[in-house]
């Protein structure tokens, strides 16, 4: 049964109990704070996060810059589309967001979130000559050239580079390290920046040289 399908099945959405319906699991997404400080180029930031969970009323999720309580916010996740809501509890490095949702919006997202658990292993292999994983903690610390540290997400990273979302937008060429990996920018994204390492990386060792200095 495809999405589409069964979102217009009336004996499927009757015997599911929305409210209910839970998925709990990394999927990449974005969002941002509608009032917050725009950027340089006068736009409203967006930054990449990762859910960590999600029902038809909340969804927990971790990123580079978190709101405050009552703080509006806007996410985006492929597999379940536009989620607007405010921050009703802020965690170490994300937030919690109480989704605002009209009953038949909850109940299309609940459908969403029953599909996409019955089809969580169907994944597409990576083929790209250097594989990027999403680390398990995606928590890390930018250091730039003239000392300055800035808090950072890494959405992907490689043996060869990482992508890269903070509250910071760095010009292309712009050096830095990556925790303990120098490298320098080579790409703007849509959440942030791409940055290629100087050497490539064992990629055994990955997660532990991108994790913040300990100094």
């Amino acid at each position: 049964m495809t999405l589409t399908a069964a979102l217009d099945d009336e004996s499927l959405r009757a015997n599911f109990k929305w409210n209910d319906v839970r998925f709990i699991g990394a999927l990449a997404g974005r969002y941002a704070l509608p009032d917050r400080r725009r950027t340089p180029d006068d736009k409203v930031p967006v930054y990449a996060c990762r859910l960590c969970s999600i029902s038809t009323r909340m969804l927990v999720a971790v990123g580079p810059v978190v709101g405050k309580e009552g703080e509006v916010v806007s996410s985006h996740f492929n597999e379940f589309g536009i989620l607007r809501g405010r921050i009703t509890r802020r965690l170490a490095s994300g937030f919690v967001t109480d989704l605002q949702l009209t009953d038949g919006e909850r109940e299309k997202l609940g459908a969403k979130i029953e599909w996409h658990k019955k089809h969580v292993h169907a994944q597409v292999p990576d083929k790209r000559e250097h594989r990027r994983i999403q680390p398990r903690d995606p928590r890390s610390l930018i250091c730039l050239a003239d000392g300055q540290r800035v808090p950072c997400f890494v959405v992907d990273v490689s043996r060869s580079g990482a992508a890269v979302s903070a509250h910071y937008w760095p010009d292309i060429g712009t050096p830095m390290a990556l925790g303990r990996i120098v490298a320098r920018v080579v790409r703007h994204l849509d959440v942030g920046f791409a940055v290629q390492f100087v050497q490539e990386q064992e990629f055994e060792e990955l997660e532990a040289l991108i994790k913040p200095p300990a100094d």
